[in-house]
């Protein structure tokens, strides 16, 4: 085995700790203890509420995404660029940023209903970029085929249109069920009891090692359901056409008498997406005037998180480089398990990451406990599948001739990935690393629970002040995340585009 097939498999068994060490822990524990504070009224109503979240969220963020890809992508609605766009912007709104925006709006917004309704608006356009995208790479002869049989336009959609929309559809729903099960912000807003919010709040208010993990437990049970659900509805159906074809761009349906009730639907979603964060940002921002600007705190919270925003992904991006050049190098049996751990760990929430490396900390290596290297070891397991993404389609865009023709001069498999391989695939790396800053910009729980004494992100700041009612000295900290979090977004809405040929 090479170095860097070598340097993949550490990477792998490094990212299986946070799973390793929940069955320890349940282990340890023993089935008297664990069975106790596992199967109690408490850790029901727990499961209820989260069942009862996903069961609802997930079929309307389905139908909502469908509907906004299919208008913006396939119909002559007015805008329809416009509308994508917006489509995509709720991305660059923290979910606890939409909370705080809606509860600042509706003090009342509580429970089960409040959870959905916000969730709805923060975690749609997941399921609307891999749609958007899966909508443009179809092709239309098949739709024409089916037409030409007779079917009606909606017969056309149910019938064709929608099953090779199946992969897309699943995969957004993974990640929104994935994302609605690590939560903790917007629910503990809401005041709508979830595992997340009750594994953090057993850790803040008792640090009980053992009833946290047994809760975390659960919840990472929940997590491997919802995979194995995914994939098991996903199939083994082809979907790929036999053969290029020709590049056919589709005919945009014609609304006609429909075009103004369709542009009521990405209409209403970005003005309560968009519109409802934006208005309660600067109705607080005009309330607390130029006192809540205090410019040392803003600058010093601001470079924090920058600096762990950057060395996160530069550190995420570069465990990925080892997994994504065997991925396309070297795919095998060996390639799925090694990449199979990491996105099986990288879909556990944040909480439980950092619960883990918390006691990994305290119990075997304390000098590392709350230190630079925890937090950016956090980031980067919980992030690495956000890079492995961008950089495994750049290197499977460098010619392998290339890394041959380097090795053939003398030089050895790293000095060949590294000055060949990785120089071609920097604008992958850039897009990898653009992806991991967003999700550490935004990212709460784990850096509360990681980060060193007197670090105080943007996120921090702002719970901190939400917390204490004080929303107009939030403001300032919730509009600079939003204004760093736009370009990234847009990239990532571009990127989309650029997959999809467009």
């Amino acid at each position: 085995m090479s170095w860097i097939g070598l340097a993949a498999v550490l990477v792998s068994i490094a990212s299986l700790l946070p799973l390793g060490f929940i069955i320890w822990i349940a282990v340890q524990t023993g089935w008297a203890t664990a069975s106790v504070m596992i199967f109690r009224s408490y850790v029901g109503d727990l499961l209820v509420n989260t069942m009862l979240l996903v069961a609802l969220t997930v079929p309307i963020c389905i139908v909502l995404a469908v509907a906004l890809a299919w208008l913006t992508e396939r119909t002559d609605l007015p805008g329809a660029r416009l509308w994508a766009g917006l489509a995509v912007a709720p991305l660059a709104v923290p979910a606890f940023v939409q909370s705080y925006a809606w509860i600042s709006l509706l003090p009342g917004l509580h429970g089960l209903g409040a959870g959905v309704l916000i969730s709805v608006l923060a975690y749609f356009p997941f399921l609307y970029l891999p749609v958007a995208s899966a909508l443009r790479r179809l092709d239309p002869g098949l739709e024409d085929a089916a037409a030409s049989l007779g079917h009606a336009p909606w017969q056309v959609f149910r019938r064709v249109v929608l099953p090779q929309l199946r992969l897309a559809i699943l995969g957004g729903a993974l990640l929104v069920g994935l994302h609605l099960l690590a939560e903790y912000g917007l629910f503990v807003m809401i005041r709508f009891d979830t595992f997340t919010t009750a594994i953090v709040q057993q850790f803040q208010s008792t640090f009980n090692g053992p009833a946290a993990n047994m809760l975390a437990g659960v919840l990472v049970a929940c997590c491997l359901v919802l995979l194995m659900l995914e994939g098991g509805l996903r199939g083994r159906e082809r979907y790929a056409r036999v053969g290029s074809g020709a590049a056919v761009v589709p005919r945009p349906f014609r609304l006609g008498r429909a075009t103004i009730p369709c542009l009521l639907l990405p209409l209403i979603i970005a003005i309560l997406s968009l519109g409802v964060p934006f208005v309660t940002l600067t109705r607080w921002l005009v309330a607390g005037g130029a006192d809540i600007w205090r410019f040392g705190q803003i600058g010093l919270a601001l470079g924090q998180t920058l600096v762990l925003a950057i060395g996160g992904a530069a550190f995420a991006t570069l465990l990925a480089i080892p997994m994504a050049w065997i991925s396309i190098r070297r795919p095998g049996a060996l390639q799925r398990l090694l990449e199979g751990c990491n996105y099986i760990v990288g879909s556990l929430p944040g909480v439980v990451v950092a619960l883990a490396l918390v006691t990994i900390t305290v119990r075997v290596a304390l000098p590392l406990y709350q230190t630079l290297f925890t937090i950016l070891a956090a980031y980067a397991l919980m992030f690495l599948p956000r890079a492995l993404i961008s950089l495994r389609a750049s290197i499977a865009q460098a010619p392998v001739e290339l890394e041959q023709a380097a090795g053939s001069l003398g030089r050895s498999p790293v000095r060949v990935l590294w000055s060949v391989t990785m120089r071609l695939a920097a604008p992958g790396a850039a897009a990898s690393m653009a992806l991991v800053s967003l999700g550490i910009f935004n990212e709460l729980t784990a850096t509360q629970m990681l980060a060193p004494n007197g670090t105080r992100t943007l996120a921090m700041a702002f719970w901190a002040l939400s917390g204490e009612i004080d929303y107009a000295g939030a403001a300032p900290y919730a509009v600079i995340m939003v204004l760093f979090s736009l370009p990234l977004t847009w990239l990532l809405y571009v990127q989309s585009r650029r997959s999809a040929g467009r």
